[in-house]
């Protein structure tokens, strides 16, 4: 605590704010959906085309499952990076600041302001997989439409959390991100939305020997050639890629490898 003396002869207390950082290693309980936005779509809301002829509807496909698969994932930038794949920090902030609505302690305010999870991109460990099932838009129908994106069945990473002390404490930290793992989850058709319960996660020790696993065999080349060479996730997967494959090719569309 450091003191400072106004011209009065007062003396006036000010708090010594220190950062505190700790290192987490996170094992997923659930199989995590990546989400991130493709580019096609971001270049759609940058330069919008408008809508499509008739004729443009019947000559080219809706989607394209293997593309849409590959662009659903956030990647390192780096050839050195210990992994292909990435998951954005925020993520774990914003379920942190979730399941402090219904822990004691630090509140979600606080979390926004004084809880800084380091890096623009945190390397995740897993093979990737496709996943395709039905989702609902956003319209006033609510209208039905098939959604690919890449899951990955086991999954791992570590974590840097940076913190405002004395402010917020390190037990505090750990039991938020505790309850973040079980509450929340990170991806989407996560637990905090409530209709999904994948993303989530837990805390263990550096030796765990799932993390230790799945860290060591499942990092960049076997990312890279699940990507390259992509597998289905379920039998739902497999029907439906098996059936637009061949419908695709009867309507003369090149489909993706």
């Amino acid at each position: 605590m450091a003191t400072k003396r106004e011209e009065s002869g007062s003396e006036i207390s000010i708090l010594e704010v220190q950062k505190g950082l700790m290192e987490f290693c996170i094992l997923g309980c659930s199989p995590l959906i990546m989400n991130r936005m493709s580019q096609k779509v971001w270049f759609e809301l940058l330069a919008p085309k408008g809508r499509k002829t008739a004729s443009e509807k019947a000559s080219t496909a809706k989607h394209d499952p293997i593309a849409e698969y590959r662009a659903s994932v956030y990647r390192m930038p780096r050839d050195s990076d210990p992994t292909v794949l990435a998951i954005l920090p925020t993520a774990f902030k914003r379920a942190m600041g979730t399941a402090a609505l219904d822990m004691p302690g630090a509140k979600r305010t606080q979390i926004g302001r004084l809880v800084y999870v380091h890096g623009e991109l945190v390397p995740v460990y897993g093979t990737p997989k496709v996943f395709m099932a039905v989702t609902r838009s956003a319209d006033m129908n609510k209208t039905p439409d098939i959604r690919t994106r890449a899951i990955i069945p086991e999954w791992a990473c570590k974590l840097k959390v940076e913190f405002t002390k004395p402010i917020i404490r390190e037990q505090s930290i750990a039991n938020l991100l505790a309850a973040a793992g079980f509450q929340s989850g990170v991806g989407d058709w996560r637990q905090e939305k409530g209709s999904g319960a994948y993303g989530a996660f837990k805390l263990v020790s550096d030796d765990d020997p799932d993390f230790v696993r799945i860290c060591s065999t499942q990092a960049r080349d076997a990312q890279q050639a699940g990507l390259d060479e992509p597998e289905a996730y379920n039998d739902e997967t497999s029907e439906m890629l098996a059936w637009f494959n061949v419908e695709m090719k009867r309507r003369g569309f090149k489909v993706a490898a």
